[in-house]
């Protein structure tokens, strides 16, 4: 059957993302990684460029996990013998001991009965989402959450769904308290870190209204945090958002092996109940293939570095490169927000403006991301840069060079 009509029709709706300026283009070909030399950390190279050398200063992997001798060691060693997939879902035979073992580890490490395992952090905030929100659920989040907790929302059918100004603990507690007597369960979800911005939700005034509200509701309010960003790269000991506001544990905390431990899927942890009843009714868990043994083997092994005096180290570095970045752009003349997450933006608030800046930089040897409507509202268009235990002091002021030589 020909398809004509329906590839015209995407083609003008290609075409006018093209037109508008938000089209995310060709993805940047990864070719090889060129280890660190002297007083630069990682050099990358991209098809098309031949052996020109690039500044990754876009990437989640917040402590150099990823190239880690001994989590590419525990992978390899995994691979080996236990092959290179899982060969099935998890209840029907794709459960393997490295598995096991990553969720015990994950529970420990964040002081919970459980935890379990997916394929991706998106699909773990889908599949616990989807689970909670009955239809006798009301739903509180915040305006600025994830794309993966806006989607998760859409796909849940609960009784109703409110969404509070960012970080608006006045709205959050009048929504909580419109929300008393029409639902059994109430259940808050929020971000730990906002990947965008890069700052972070206050846990504790979040943990203070749901206890506050909590005996209106038959089976309580319930808080969600997807801390993706702040896991590994937020807190004195990598433990994220929880640790750096000294809030007590959320009820459902949701995170991933996939930015700072440099590895691949998603995970939840919680109650022994919470974690048995997803393992039951989670779909994006049932129904998907879990990560490889060798990937669980290998987040088993970058957990053990983070929750080590070399993780504390990686930290200690973080957090410095990252104020020098955040001061340098300060010191030369550009927009940021203030914080202390290794997600720095430049705030640009043009979209025309946030692409010449990325074309500048690339040119000059740096790889950012520039973020536009509708990944960010209109007006606060920026670059988002990442800062990571790998870069050196070096690659930080190379970088401000580039943005320093920018007419801005």
């Amino acid at each position: 059957m020909p398809s004509d009509r329906l590839n015209d029709a995407l083609a003008s709706e290609i075409s006018t993302l093209e037109e508008q300026g938000t089209a995310k283009g060709a993805e940047a070909e990864i070719t090889a990684v060129v280890p660190a030399t002297g007083e630069h950390g990682p050099r990358y190279r991209l098809a098309g460029e031949g052996e020109r050398d690039f500044l990754r200063m876009n990437s989640n992997s917040y402590l150099g996990l990823s190239l880690d001798p001994q989590v590419i060691g525990a992978e390899e060693s995994a691979a080996r013998s236990f092959g290179t997939g899982p060969g099935a879902v998890r209840f029907i035979s794709g459960t393997f001991s490295p598995h096991v073992a990553l969720e015990r580890k994950l529970a420990d490490f964040h002081g919970r009965e459980a935890g379990m395992i997916m394929s991706a952090a998106y699909a773990t905030v889908l599949g616990v989402l989807v689970a909670l929100l009955t239809a006798d659920t009301m739903v509180i989040s915040d305006e600025l959450n994830h794309n993966c907790i806006i989607n998760a929302l859409r796909l849940a059918r609960p009784k109703g769904k409110e969404v509070y100004r960012h970080l608006d603990m006045a709205d959050l507690e009048a929504k909580l308290s419109g929300s008393v007597g029409k639902a059994s369960r109430a259940v808050v979800v929020t971000d730990g870190i906002f990947s965008m911005r890069g700052d972070h939700a206050p846990l504790p005034e979040i943990m203070a209204l749901a206890k506050r509200f909590d005996g209106e509701f038959p089976e309580n309010v319930v808080v969600v945090a997807d801390d993706s960003h702040g896991v590994g790269a937020f807190g004195s000991t990598g433990r994220g958002t929880e640790e750096y506001t000294e809030s007590e544990p959320v009820d459902v905390l949701i995170a991933t092996l996939g930015k700072a431990l440099g590895v691949n899927g998603g995970y939840v942890v919680g109650s022994r109940t919470l974690v048995r009843y997803l393992r039951e009714k989670a779909p994006l868990y049932i129904y998907s293939n879990p990560i490889t043994p060798a990937e669980a083997a290998a987040a088993s092994a970058a957990l053990g570095t983070l929750d080590s005096d070399d993780g504390r180290r990686r930290l200690g570095h973080l957090r410095t490169v990252t104020a020098r970045f955040r001061q340098g752009l300060v010191d030369r003349g550009f927009e940021t927000l203030p914080g202390e997450h290794p997600v720095v933006p430049l705030m640009v608030r043009d979209t025309d403006r946030t692409a010449a800046l990325v074309k500048h930089l690339k040119a000059n040897g740096v790889l950012a991301t520039g973020l536009n409507y509708p990944v960010v509202p209109k007006g606060d268009e920026e670059i988002r840069f990442q800062i990571s235990a790998d870069h050196t002091e070096a690659d930080i002021d190379q970088c401000l060079e580039v943005l320093a030589s920018f007419d801005h």
